[in-house]
């Protein structure tokens, strides 16, 4: 009879999750995950091929729950830039490695539909992949520099963001 398997892939990517938000990229390990679910590490490679795989699992697993976050967001592309905020406010290491990671084309596209249903609404069709891309580039910037503490010079960097998101809506309302 088979020996039961004393943890699954979604324990494996969650345990990974959690492991990279308190230490970031070098804390997750294939040997930190087994410990997390408490297997031995050659037990992950039942699951998972090597690390790379598990950091590409963890990435996706993250690009989908900001999918999620997104689609529940109020449509608007300002309501869009807000939950992306605070999305990588919540998971800061999750977001970055999200960034960096080779995702497969199905995953992006399903983080990405949310942001280019509001920006075809805000600019029509023929324009709504460079409207997605202008404000996802400069969410993605403003986030980047907040997370890093980047903004050095005081003044309130929640009203920074609120009065770029004004600023984008005009110019690219304008341009229609």
């Amino acid at each position: 009879m088979p020996t039961p398997e004393k943890t699954s892939f979604a324990e494996i990517v969650a345990a990974g999750r959690d492991l990279l938000e308190v230490g970031g990229q070098r804390q997750l390990t294939m040997q930190s995950v087994a410990e997390r679910v408490g297997v031995r590490a050659p037990s992950l490679y039942k699951h998972v091929s090597n690390r790379a795989a598990l950091l590409a699992a963890v990435a996706e697993a993250t690009i989908d729950d900001l999918a999620v976050r997104l689609e529940s967001a109020d449509g608007s592309i300002e309501g869009m830039a807000r939950g992306y905020r605070q999305f990588a406010q919540s998971w800061p290491e999750g977001f970055r490695l999200m960034l960096a990671a080779e995702a497969p084309p199905e995953t992006l596209a399903r983080a990405a539909a949310p942001v280019l249903r509001a920006s075809r609404e805000l600019v029509g069709d023929e324009e709504a992949l460079e409207a997605a891309r202008l404000v996802t580039a400069w969410a993605t910037g403003f986030i980047e520099m907040e997370l890093n503490g980047s903004f050095r010079l005081g003044g309130d960097v929640d009203r920074a963001f609120e009065y770029g998101l004004a600023g984008m809506r005009r110019a690219l309302a304008n341009d229609r």
